[in-house]
């Protein structure tokens, strides 16, 4: 079955160039209305220019479709809101959002400027903050919504010189399983996307003959898959190169201790029960925690009567 995104209108945030164009190309190839978003800075979020943006909007329209193209920093949630009030006076509706815009200050954390690292984490968590906020009430009211998050290898595994990049690419995990939960009840499903890919991001990073491999494309297959209408929910899909790959965060089912045992040096006796990994579960929220714990504590005490 061929994934349609016919009716439906898309915002794909920093799509001036690499993974957001083959997003926002890819999207309106297969139906969807687009909203090219595109600041046009630099790598490093230095600068700002609208070329890039119209000409994936002169793209699109040249191919038949629609798309407009709207210069908003996502950090700043007064122009974001601004995009979305246009996306809705042309369109009537927002269905996709998928939060791709960043950029990169990559230094040792020794060597890092603390405005560096509130820089990468403005554009990459606020913004992705900044757009789900606006268009959250909108997808709640239509009942209808799909969003996808951008995390990375880098946050979920961490990267030398990338701690504010790994920690913002972390940090919208968190959001994103907070936003399933509360999205739940109106259709809105959130996913997230951790690619690898041969961009401006990357070009100097990669061995050439590695990063003609790494196509935006590759990437894109794996996107697309986290917004249609059939799109899973609270999924990390990692894609690249042909490759595609799913993270999970699981827990062990870990050990109890009766208050008497509860010391240090008790949980590091204890260190490999707590590791063993043969009764782990992949929690679908905070409670389901305290609620094991709670359970197990419950146990010890009906044993002890």
């Amino acid at each position: 079955m061929t994934i349609s995104f016919e009716g439906q209108v898309a915002i794909v945030t920093g799509a001036g160039n690499g993974l957001g164009r083959a997003h926002a190309l890819e999207l309106a190839k297969r139906g969807a209305k687009v909203v090219i978003n595109d600041l046009g800075g630099a790598r490093d979020g230095s600068g700002a220019s609208s070329e890039a943006a119209q000409e994936v909007v002169r793209l699109i329209e040249e191919a038949g479709g629609e798309a407009f193209a709207h210069g908003a920093n996502v950090a700043k949630f007064d122009e974001v809101q601004d995009m979305v009030q246009q996306t809705m006076e042309k369109w009537g509706r927002v269905d996709i959002l998928i939060n791709n815009a960043g950029i990169l200050r990559d230094k040792s954390f020794a060597k890092m400027d603390l405005a560096d690292f509130q820089l990468v984490m403005d554009v990459h968590l606020m913004g992705s903050v900044n757009c789900t906020k606006a268009v959250w009430d909108i997808m709640r009211e239509q009942n209808y919504g799909r969003i996808v998050m951008t995390t990375s290898s880098s946050g979920m595994y961490g990267n030398f010189g990338q701690s504010n990049y790994g920690a913002a690419k972390m940090a919208v995990l968190g959001f994103m399983n907070t936003l399933v939960l509360e999205g739940a009840k109106n259709d809105i499903r959130v996913n997230a996307l951790s690619p690898t890919a041969g961009t401006r991001m990357t070009e100097d990073l990669i061995p050439p003959e590695i990063y003609e491999l790494m196509t935006a494309e590759s990437v894109t297959a794996g996107a697309l898959t986290l917004c249609h209408k059939d799109a899973p929910n609270r999924f990390i899909l990692c894609a690249g190169a042909g490759g595609y790959a799913s993270t999970r965060l699981f827990e062990t089912d870990g050990i109890f201790l009766p208050e008497a045992q509860q010391s240090a040096d008790e949980v590091k006796a204890n260190w490999d029960a707590i590791c063993d990994l043969s009764n782990q579960a992949d929690l679908k929220n905070g409670g389901e925690q305290t609620e094991k714990f709670l359970t197990k504590a419950m146990t010890y005490i009906q044993s002890q009567k």
